[in-house]
């Protein structure tokens, strides 16, 4: 395949991506759209990629176009520390713990302060340039799946704890 069969992404397997993760900057321009509107967009991205994951996309506090509202419940990340999640509104419609963000990231995913992410399959379209993004299998993890990627990533029931 070449670069121009994954609309402009380079081929990546997610059995070659790092663990622990690594935390880099995105080079598209990243847009999430729900009931009809860009809640979040941004050309100042970041993404967490490891081994067996599809990509997670952050988007600085500053690029959210909708309405927050705190969410009930926290997760914790053995890497990144613990998640805060919100509710996304626009207008009528809520998306309810569609995001989530880690204010006190650990040492080594600082930069992930003031940075939210988005669970793709709760939103209405998710964009990584101009590619629609897929969601991650399952309802755990908040991967996007572009066509780029390669190998077997986790999340479908029966992949959790591998």
């Amino acid at each position: 395949m070449t670069a121009s069969d994954h609309f402009g992404l380079k081929p990546e397997n997610v059995e070659e991506y790092p663990r622990p993760p690594r935390l880099e900057p995105v080079r598209e321009k990243l847009r999430i759209e729900f009931a009809g509107s860009v809640v979040a967009e941004t050309t100042r991205g970041l993404r967490a990629i490891e081994t067996f994951h599809a990509p997670t996309y952050y988007f600085p506090k500053d690029d959210i176009l909708s309405d927050l509202r705190p969410a009930a419940g926290r997760t914790f990340c053995e890497w990144k520390g613990v998640a805060q999640y919100f509710d996304v509104i626009v207008g009528d419609h809520v998306a309810e713990a569609a995001a989530w963000t880690y204010d006190k990231p650990s040492l080594s995913f600082k930069p992930l302060a003031g940075y939210l992410s988005f669970y793709a399959g709760k939103m209405g379209a998710c964009y990584v340039g101009n590619v629609r993004v897929i969601p991650q299998p399952g309802d755990f993890y908040g991967g996007w799946v572009t066509p780029n990627l390669e190998g077997r990533i986790k999340g479908a029931p029966g992949t959790r704890h591998w």
